[in-house]
């Protein structure tokens, strides 16, 4: 009888440990790591981004080859990642595309348009900086721009703080709390597409769209 219940308590024992990792197997899978070896949609999508943005020249094939690894690195020096060239959580949410991590992804989404904010208004009013921060998040939601936060710095010619050097300095404090307040609905811009300073910009353009707010040095249009 005894040791009928010794027997018991282990295949339950046993039991419970297989159930443990399972469910340990499980949350990982839902992380979505991409790696040298690695196929399919999600790599041709990470293919697709870096090609658009330039870090990448090679075939968008869905394999995740060395000329794939060396493009991810590249992108996460220039984002201040961890540059081992796997498209991790952090390195996914920087490009734009879902893991499965919401708050890893909103942590990322945070820090890139912190450091954004940071190149593109360092030394404006926070109202401004906040207001740069809105102009992001407004193009997401206007048909003419991408629809992510990287897909919007990223785009080619939208920022000149991203070939000039200054998106790589390190990012002022105020740039995340700007960052946050933005994404968490405050708009000083009014709704703004475009920003600039009328002391630095070369573009006749750019005047022609509607002013819609001064804040600092810059201008604010629809």
């Amino acid at each position: 009888m005894y040791s009928r219940r010794k027997l018991i308590l282990a295949l339950f024992a046993l039991f419970a440990v297989n159930i443990a990792l399972i469910a340990a197997f499980s949350l990982v899978s839902n992380a979505a790591t991409y790696r040298r070896g690695s196929s399919g949609e999600a790599v041709s999508t990470i293919q697709t981004k870096l090609k658009n943005w330039g870090y990448y020249s090679g075939a968008v094939d869905g394999i995740y080859g060395s000329a794939t690894e060396n493009a991810v690195k590249f992108f996460q020096r220039k984002n201040g990642l961890t540059a081992d060239g796997v498209a991790g959580n952090a390195t996914l949410a920087a490009m734009g595309i879902s893991s499965g991590t919401s708050s890893s992804s909103r942590d990322s989404d945070v820090a890139l348009l912190a450091r954004l904010i940071s190149a593109e208004a360092r030394g404006e009013p926070y109202s401004g900086q906040v207001a740069v921060g809105a102009v992001v998040l407004n193009r997401i939601k206007h048909p003419s721009f991408p629809n992510s936060i990287s897909g919007v710095i990223y785009q080619k010619g939208a920022f000149s703080c991203i070939d000039d050097g200054q998106f790589n300095e390190p990012i002022a404090d105020s740039a995340y709390r700007a960052a946050r307040d933005a994404m968490n609905g405050w708009d000083p811009s009014g709704g703004a597409i475009y920003y600039f300073n009328p002391a630095t910009a070369t573009s006749k353009w750019i005047w022609s769209r509607p002013l819609i707010v001064v804040i600092g040095k810059h201008r604010f249009c629809a």
